[in-house]
């Protein structure tokens, strides 16, 4: 290309001077270009053979090459010198097809290459790499070359290191085009809104984006707008599209019945969904009217707001009572004990041990219920985890229906080498409304509204349920307030709930030293509905003057009580002067944990969390690895471990602690 452009630049410049000249400008043309040719077919370049070398090159290739010297600059000369001594003999096809080495660059052309660097870099490293393996495979190699001079190996081996040069060039460009082309498509990525994607990715079968209750929710806003438009037709006198409308609606509404997707629906749903826009279309002729329109959904949309109010209101106040009533099963547990227990003579209705409940050196327990069932994977989980069972004391108290049959099942399942003792709340003859707070408030007029009267139109009657508990009656839940009372002379006693499972030995708790605090729990401030001010009223002066609303509250369930400081510190006389101080339930709602929040105040002392995991009452995503390791899992929360609500996931640490084969029990269908 470049030396036609030479000679066709030589032509230009005498067509300038003298147009008359231009057969002379042909003739030489000719002239030059036929050596060219000659040389170009036979090879600038001649081997050794029959004894002629450089020194006696014949005279008419001299002159050619005089003359070319003449026509053309030596930096042309010099590509033509250098392609052959890289490629061997330059032929015409060579230039036709464009194949020339890499030293083949003319200033100020661009070839097709450059202006496509993408595509054509691509095929050059691909033709690289073949030549490469021909080259490794001995394909483009003399079967001989014992007979090439040292100028020739020296070429070759310059030849061959350009080509690795350049494929390796080549390469790592690919390699970058691809490096980038990555780079682009993850930040193009991120700029997509997951949320987008999911059910409706494009690469699902058939490029599926429909969900699976599209025609189930078409059909249900079919039904609203029949609604509406039965309404008006009423309103308007069109009894003939009234009654035409309320005969789609019921069939829609028979067809839709309880479905929640697509595949619910019955084979006839197209043909109702086509008969109802039917009438809808008529009926948007003759009755639309925006403004009725937009009155009658507002209604209905507030209606519909006031039924779900009320749904929630009604499920909520099912949950707790799912929660807090006792199954039939364990009910039944509870009466087969009963009757068994008063069956007996008086003198085998007592355990052994009486001795040890005193005794100060022993490990005590504190455990206040009436479920037995409960009661008794806690005494299990315990002993059976414990590294001496003799050493422990565990004091059950329960109510008076329960008292028979709690006693009856230790009796016929003791703990081991263990002591236990079961006494009846309802003969602790201290403990009444004249000492008691909370039973004076029970007694109360306001009280037994709040828990009795049950079309209480009051606001604190429909609000928080949760609080409205009957367990709240019972002085087993607020027996906790009065442990130096019940067991007077014990130094350190370990309070445990029933709802918990101990899986490690807890005699460590015991030497765990307090600094002089009461109370010893696990904090639960992780969370910010774990402070206090969620469940203290911050706004009420009594307890912004004297609580930080900040401060990290604790767990009740496992707690180690130092007794000693309690009674020097008069927990219980600082429990009642708050408790008369939320008579009207003003500082706080019901419950213990806010009670014992305030009482405990500045005199708890934070355990270790490995002790005490709680949540798997609620919290379906309690880490594996804490619950295994923890020294007490509490299911604190309704979904309790003996009832149905329970999570499956969590149950099997509190069932294996039972024995479902015995006799009471399968014959109370109580079973995993």
């Amino acid at each position: 290309m470049a030396l036609k452009r030479g000679l066709s630049s030589v032509g230009v410049h005498r067509n300038r001077s003298s147009g008359s000249r231009f057969p002379i400008v042909i003739l030489v043309l000719f002239s030059v270009l036929a050596p060219l040719v000659f040389f170009v077919g036979r090879g600038l370049y001649i081997p050794d053979q029959n004894g002629y070398t450089k020194q006696n090159v014949d005279w008419r290739e001299r002159l050619a090459l005089e003359s070319i010297r003449n026509l053309f600059t030596k930096e042309v000369i010099d590509v033509v010198t250098t392609s052959t001594a890289d490629l061997g003999p330059l032929s015409l096809d060579s230039f036709r097809k464009g194949n020339l080495s890499a030293s083949w660059k003319v200033i100020g052309i661009e070839t097709s290459v450059e202006d496509d660097a993408t595509s054509q870099s691509n095929q050059k490293a691909t033709d690289l790499k073949q030549e490469m393996s021909q080259i490794k495979e001995g394909r483009l190699l003399d079967d001989d070359h014992s007979s090439d001079t040292p100028a020739k190996t020296i070429r070759r081996q310059l030849r061959d290191n350009r080509r690795a040069k350049r494929a390796a060039e080549l390469v790592q460009q690919d390699n970058e085009a691809i490096l980038k082309l990555e780079n682009a498509a993850i930040e193009r990525s991120k700029a997509v809104d997951s949320a987008v994607l999911g059910r409706y990715n494009i690469w699902r079968r058939e490029f599926e984006n429909d969900n699976p209750d599209s025609t189930v929710r078409l059909m249900r806003d079919q039904i609203i707008m029949a609604q509406v438009y039965v309404s008006i037709a009423k309103m308007k006198n069109k009894l003939d599209l009234q009654q035409e409308l309320q005969i789609r609606l019921k069939e829609s509404q028979r067809a839709v019945g309880e479905s929640t997707v697509d595949a619910d629906l019955p084979h006839s749903a197209p043909e109702k969904i086509k008969a109802m826009g039917q009438v809808l279309s008529k009926a948007r002729e003759q009755l639309y009217d925006c403004k009725f329109v937009i009155g009658k959904l507002r209604a209905m949309l507030q209606t519909s707001e006031e039924q779900v109010r009320s749904l929630k209101k009604q499920s909520t106040f099912l949950s707790q009572l799912a929660a807090k009533t006792i199954p039939n099963a364990i009910h039944c547990l509870s009466m087969r004990l009963t009757i068994e227990y008063y069956l007996l003579p008086i003198e085998k209705r007592k355990f052994p041990g009486s001795e040890n409940l005193e005794n100060p050196n022993l490990y005590h327990y504190a455990l206040f219920s009436d479920n037995v069932l409960a009661a008794s994977v806690v005494v299990n989980s315990t002993i059976m985890n414990a590294k001496d069972p003799s050493k422990h004391v565990f004091h059950l108290v329960t109510d008076k229906l329960n008292f028979g049959a709690m006693n009856m099942w230790f009796l016929l399942n003791p703990p081991g080498k263990a002591t236990i003792h079961v006494e009846n709340v309802d003969e602790f003859k201290w403990l009444n409304s004249s000492y008691c707070p909370v039973l004076r408030q029970l007694e109360s007029a306001s009280m037994k509204e709040y828990y009795f009267k049950a079309d209480n139109p009051t606001k604190s009657a429909s609000s928080n349920l949760k609080y409205r508990n009957p367990k709240y009656l019972s002085m087993l839940n607020h027996l906790r307030f009065y442990l130096p009372q019940v067991y007077p002379k014990l130094n350190k006693i370990l309070f445990l709930d029933d709802d918990i499972v101990v899986q490690k030995d807890l005699t460590g708790l015991w030497s765990v030293d307090l600094h002089g605090k009461v109370n010893g729990a696990v904090e639960t401030c992780g969370e910010s509905f774990h402070r206090f001010d969620k469940y203290l009223n911050f706004s009420n002066p009594h307890i912004s003057r004297n609580f930080d609303p900040n401060a990290c509250g604790w767990a009740y369930g496992m707690n180690m009580f130092d007794l000693k400081e309690w009674k020097k510190k008069d927990i219980t006389g600082i429990y009642h002067k708050w408790q008369n101080m939320n008579e009207d339930r003003t500082l706080w709602k019901l419950g213990t944990l806010p009670p014992g929040l305030i009482t405990f105040y500045g005199l708890t002392h934070p355990l270790e969390k490995s002790w005490h995991v709680l949540g798997l009452g609620y919290n379906p995503s309690v880490d594996k690895k804490e619950i295994e390791h923890a020294a007490v899992v509490h299911y604190n929360g309704n979904m309790k471990p003996w009832l149905e609500l329970a999570m499956t996931k969590y149950r099997s640490y509190w069932t294996k602690y039972i024995k479902y084969d015995h006799p009471y029990l399968r014959s109370c269908n109580l079973s995993e």
